[in-house]
């Protein structure tokens, strides 16, 4: 087969024919999707993360994926600090990639030949909280030196140091008893520098979610209400929240996993790529891991909100928006950003960036069990929901999901009770509510030198008691 396919390539070559053209094409999107990469990584690295450009290029534009990884680094920036813009052209004949930074959701990858009126930007006020006190804001974050910080401070030292657990860590928090223990940053990176969070994002869209619920504006066990579904006989409007959320939707996708191109790299929109994929399984049955699951059920919260403030509109009741901007603010999570894509869809499967200490504050939300500065944020029963392995599993996984969330459940010197937000790159917010502690750490991995978080969360485990 493989001497057949090099075969019909090389007659498509001395032809000029479609294997020419197409081999052509997808070089040329290739080269559209790292200049789109580049274009956002720089603008959210700048201006959501606080970083030096050198750092970015260090950090954020090396150790990527394959497919780019060797084209990034030949492509040139225009950045412009006073419109807020970053410009990357990727080829003579075609317009250059722009990324477009706004104060609420940061930056917004535009579609290649965006043509249409200038795009009206998001902008709300950006309350920085630091000289408040812990946790809202920054004083007083951290206790006297115990012996107990002292064990924490030196498992934070050994997570920078690669042959313990691995891994090109940059910052490592751990909070017990409400209170900072131990914090640490490499060398260009404080308390304020943001990151992406990758995948940590899916448990900031199961938090924003259950705030939703908490509002009385969804229902995650009824139907998604996606639009583009509700034709008569559409068997995915069956799919619930719920089995969006445990990545049991039972639909397909061009690949599982991280792996969502044209969204995250290629100015496309949620509504283009997630809402298309046909059903493959029952729903409820197969547990396939899919950033289009998490992008549904937020797109779906969007929505219901959407309806349900045109349904009561005139009749009195108070308009409540889908609103992660606002949602930060109340936790002090100040220099986090949910990104959107340019028809303003938020892209919650990855696109997220914050600092450790705002990570640390939604880790205590969940150690408070959704309550906040005496406000109840999320659903008395939420922690214990998206925690339950209650959907079907994944297969030869050392830990299990719940919703949004993975499960560190099956792990010695774990307890049972752990789970934890899981990103690529090594971002990692792990739970213990029986312990009362939330560990971030934050890295910039590869794929061939991975931080162990099972292994450290043992250990600061070991340490706590």
């Amino acid at each position: 087969m493989l001497k057949k396919l090099v075969s019909i390539f090389a007659v498509g070559a001395l032809l000029g024919g479609t294997a020419v053209a197409q081999s052509d094409e997808t070089a040329g999107y290739d080269r559209a999707l790292a200049a789109g990469y580049k274009a956002q990584f720089i603008c959210s690295g700048l201006w959501n993360g606080g970083k030096s450009l050198a750092d970015i290029e260090t950090d954020e534009l090396s150790g990527i994926y394959d497919r780019i990884s060797d084209i990034v680094p030949t492509l040139d920036a225009e950045i412009d600090d006073i419109a807020r813009t970053v410009r990357v052209s990727f080829a003579d004949d075609a317009p250059p990639r722009v990324a477009i930074w706004n104060s609420q959701s940061g930056c917004t990858s535009m579609p290649i030949g965006f043509d249409g009126p200038e795009k009206t930007m998001p902008t709300g006020e950006r309350v920085i909280v630091d000289e408040q006190p812990w946790p809202i804001g920054d004083r007083d974050a951290a206790p006297e030196s115990t012996a107990l910080s002292s064990e924490f401070e030196s498992l934070t030292e050994a997570a920078f140091q690669t042959d313990r657990y691995g891994g090109k860590t940059s910052a490592v928090l751990v909070i017990k008893n409400g209170k900072i223990q131990a914090e640490a940053y490499k060398t260009g990176h404080d308390l304020h520098t943001a990151q992406r969070t990758w995948s940590v994002a899916k448990s900031l869209a199961g938090t924003l979610i259950g705030h939703s619920v908490q509002q009385n504006m969804l229902d995650i066990h009824a139907p998604a209400l996606i639009p583009q579904w509700q034709q008569s006989g559409d068997p995915r409007a069956r799919i619930s929240i719920d089995q969006l959320m445990r990545m049991s939707s039972g639909l397909v996708s061009d690949t599982a996993g991280n792996r969502t191109d044209p969204l995250y790299m290629g100015g496309a929109t949620v509504t283009e790529r997630a809402t298309g994929w046909p059903l493959l399984y029952t729903p409820g049955s197969r547990f396939r891991y899919a950033n289009n699951d998490t992008l549904l059920a937020v797109y779906a919260a969007q929505a219901q909100h959407i309806a349900r403030n045109s349904k009561f509109e005139g009749e009195g009741a108070r308009k409540v928006d889908f609103d992660p901007f606002a949602f930060f603010q109340k936790l002090g999570m100040t220099r986090t950003y949910a990104e959107t894509d340019w028809q303003d869809n938020y892209i919650l499967s990855s696109q997220v960036w914050t600092t450790a200490r705002d990570l640390g504050r939604l880790g205590m939300l969940y150690l408070n069990n959704g309550m906040w500065n005496g406000e109840r944020l999320l659903p008395e029963n939420w922690r214990s929901w998206v925690s339950a392995p209650s959907g079907p599993q994944p297969e030869g996984r050392d830990f299990g999901y719940g919703a949004t969330f993975w499960l560190i459940n099956k792990s010695e010197g774990i307890p049972k009770d752990t789970f934890a937000g899981f990103g690529n790159r090594g971002q990692y917010l792990v739970i213990i509510p029986s312990l009362d502690i939330a560990v971030v750490r934050r890295g910039y991995d590869t794929a061939d030198n991975r931080f162990d978080i099972g292994a450290f969360t043992k250990d600061i485990v070991a340490a706590a008691k």
